[in-house]
């Protein structure tokens, strides 16, 4: 058996709940400055949709990306959007 012991976890414990306790009721995911939208489409229709992001929000002024995806059954994508909300 390996003598080695689990670290504290005094110190995390403090900081999630200090993190937790800082932040307004109901904020979570998207709290930060960020306009993000989720969609469910078939595959063309998303790569369409993130085309149009791109164009109508360039990159480098937006900082727009594509900040999550996942493949659902059917070739379905789920994915989320995210960029500022205007550009300097």
């Amino acid at each position: 058996m390996s003598s080695l012991r689990r670290p504290p976890l005094d110190g995390l414990k403090r900081q999630l709940r200090r993190n937790r306790d800082d932040k307004p009721q109901g904020s979570g995911r998207g709290s930060d400055s960020f306009v993000r939208e989720t969609y469910t489409l078939e595959r063309g229709e998303a790569r369409s949709k993130a085309r149009e992001w791109f164009e109508r929000y360039p990159k480098a002024a937006y900082w727009t990306q594509v900040e999550s995806w996942r493949q659902l059954p059917g070739d379905r994508i789920e994915f989320t959007m995210r960029r500022l909300p205007s550009a300097d």
